[in-house]
């Protein structure tokens, strides 16, 4: 099993930043694909960013070149560098990870872009 913790969400200005983070309980290096998604209040779960190997990424197109994903994997964790965000980029973010064929997901942290 893997238990994920995310953390770094809050209340930021548009085009403020933020940088969210993502623990792991076992080495990341054992973790087929780890990510983010994230759901905004009536609307579905998206993928914002994912690792699809270990030096792969995909982004979704409403955040290519403003988020960035990225890890470490001395301390197994995962992070999520947004920029330029925008009050659409409200939601709830979500860590996940691919394990032996099941995906764990985080409790979420709630990020809200509001002046």
């Amino acid at each position: 099993q893997v238990q994920l913790v995310e953390s770094g969400g809050g209340l930021v200005q548009p085009g403020g930043s933020l940088r969210l983070s993502c623990a792991a309980s076992r080495s990341i290096s054992t973790i087929n694909a780890m990510g983010w998604y994230r759901q905004a209040p009536g609307k579905q779960r998206e993928l914002v960013a994912s690792f699809t190997s270990v030096r792969s990424t995909v982004y979704a197109d409403s955040v290519k070149g403003r988020f960035t994903i990225s890890r470490d994997n001395a301390k197994n964790m995962v992070y999520l560098q947004m920029n330029s965000l925008k009050p659409e980029d409200t939601a709830v973010y979500y860590c996940y990870g691919d394990y032996f064929g099941d995906r764990y997901w985080g409790q979420g942290t709630q990020v809200t872009v509001s002046s």
